[in-house]
């Protein structure tokens, strides 16, 4: 038999081999050798399992066309995004404001329009479109020109949707070494709970000094947010 022969009909049967899916129970990596190339098979979807230098490698294949990443996406150019981006995200909002700071509490205003004394004002509540959690908030104020080592309170408020009882939801303190024109910042760890609102909830966020800064203060004030996002 001819050597080209031999050839096609080694190029015919590669042509219309398939390799069936293998579904192994308990699969791991001790049991696949290595360089070996298998596919499983989960509930839902088709899986390429490598073995290279001991360690194993896979790919997912989706017969719905859709594409589930387990962990992390690094994107190395751009991100176009044809439908919707839901889910965990982040999102900034400033509480920038002139106020004397002495011993009354004092409502933040959102997005820098003004501060009030309740959560009855229109600028010191924010309805909440989605659940959302404070990881920190952060503050620097132009000048403190006495009682700088008193300590400042900040507050996270709420009024539930069909409830005119203002709740606190977690609070937080700064320890006394406010300084003007120095940057400080709250944590979600430094409050005493959780400081998440749900959607609906009328928020609110005060801080209150523990003595009197004196004049009136520039605060520039950011805080930043988890949101949960759900179409």
């Amino acid at each position: 038999m001819s050597t080209d022969n031999n050839i096609d009909r080694e190029l015919r049967r590669l042509k219309n081999y398939s390799q069936p899916n293998i579904n192994v129970d308990g699969f791991s990596n001790r049991n696949l050798s290595e360089g070996d190339l298998k596919f499983t098979k989960d509930k839902t979807n088709l899986i390429l399992n490598k073995k290279h230098k001991g360690l194993l490698w896979q790919s997912k294949f989706y017969k719905d066309g859709n594409q589930i990443v387990d962990k992390n996406l690094t994107v190395g150019g751009n991100l176009d995004v044809k439908g919707h981006i839901v889910g965990n995200t982040f999102k900034i909002i400033p509480h920038n404001m002139q106020a004397e700071i002495n011993l009354d509490e004092v409502f933040l205003p959102w997005f820098g329009v003004k501060q009030a004394s309740d959560l009855t004002g229109v600028s010191s509540s924010f309805l909440a479109p989605y659940s959302m959690t404070l990881k920190k908030i952060m503050f620097r104020p132009s000048a403190i020109s006495s009682n700088a080592s008193s300590d400042l309170t900040v507050k996270l408020y709420k009024m539930d949707d069909g409830d005119a009882i203002v709740d606190i939801v977690a609070r937080g303190t700064q320890q006394p070494d406010l300084a003007g024109d120095t940057f400080f910042v709250l944590n979600r760890s430094d409050f005493d709970n959780n400081p998440k609102f749900e959607m609906g909830d009328n928020c609110g966020i005060s801080i209150q000094a523990a003595g009197d800064y004196g004049s009136s203060i520039v605060w520039k004030i950011t805080s930043v947010w988890e949101i949960e996002i759900k179409i």
